[in-house]
C-alpha cells in the first residue's frame, strides 16, 4: 500500500525515470520551453527547480552536483552561464506550466513547461520597474480616436502607383488556331 507516499512513478522503473528526468531537464535548460504531458511536467518541475537553486552559487562543487543529475556538459554550462544570472534575485518558482489541451491520439493532458524569465510574450522585453515608470494615469475618456488620427497622418506615406499596361492579345500560331491538348485514355480503367 502507498499510504501518504506522494511520488509519481510515471509508470517506469527507477533507472528509466531518472534518465527521463535528466533528458527532459537538459532539454528544458537548452531550449527554455518544452511541450510534454502534465504529469511529466509536474515531476520535471520538482526535479529541475532545486538544480536551478543550486546553480545560483557558481562553485566547482555545485557544478559537479548539477552534472551528476543532468549528465550533459552543454546543459550545465547553459544553466550556470545564462539562466543563473537572470534568476539570481528570484527566490523560487523558476518554471511555469501552461496547459494546452489534450493530445489527439490518446487524449493525454498536454502542457508547455518553460522558464518564467525567458518568455518574451509575458515579459515583453520590459522589466517590471520600467513598466511602473511608464504607466500613465487612466481617464474615463477614450484617447483612441485622437491617437488614431495623429498616428494615421504621421504614418501615412505617399505611394506612387505605376499604371499597368493593357495586356496585348496573344498572337495566334502560324496555322491560325491554338494548340489543343490531345485527350488520351492512358492510365484510365476501361
Amino acid at each position: 500500500m502507498r499510504h501518504n507516499k506522494n511520488f509519481n512513478h510515471l509508470g517506469r522503473q527507477a533507472g528509466h525515470r531518472k534518465a527521463l528526468m535528466s533528458n527532459m531537464a537538459s532539454s528544458l535548460i537548452l531550449h527554455k520551453r518544452i511541450e510534454t504531458t502534465t504529469a511529466k511536467a509536474k515531476a520535471l518541475r520538482q526535479f529541475v527547480e532545486p538544480l536551478v537553486t543550486k546553480s545560483k552559487e557558481d562553485t566547482t562543487h555545485s557544478r559537479r552536483v548539477v552534472f551528476s543529475y543532468l549528465k550533459q556538459k552543454e546543459a550545465v554550462t547553459e544553466l550556470f552561464r545564462t539562466i543563473a544570472p537572470k534568476i539570481a534575485e528570484r527566490p523560487g518558482g523558476y518554471t511555469r506550466i501552461l496547459k494546452t489541451g489534450f493530445r489527439l491520439g490518446d487524449a493525454a493532458d498536454m502542457c508547455i513547461i518553460e522558464f518564467v524569465d525567458f518568455n518574451d510574450a509575458y515579459t515583453l522585453g520590459v522589466t517590471p520597474a520600467a513598466q511602473t515608470a511608464e504607466a500613465k494615469p487612466k481617464t474615463r475618456r477614450s484617447r483612441k480616436s485622437a491617437a488614431k488620427k495623429t498616428d494615421a497622418v504621421e504614418d501615412a506615406k505617399v505611394v506612387e502607383a505605376k499604371p499597368k499596361k493593357a495586356a496585348a492579345p496573344k498572337a495566334a500560331t502560324k496555322s491560325g488556331a491554338a494548340k489543343v491538348a490531345k485527350k488520351t485514355n492512358v492510365g484510365k480503367k476501361m
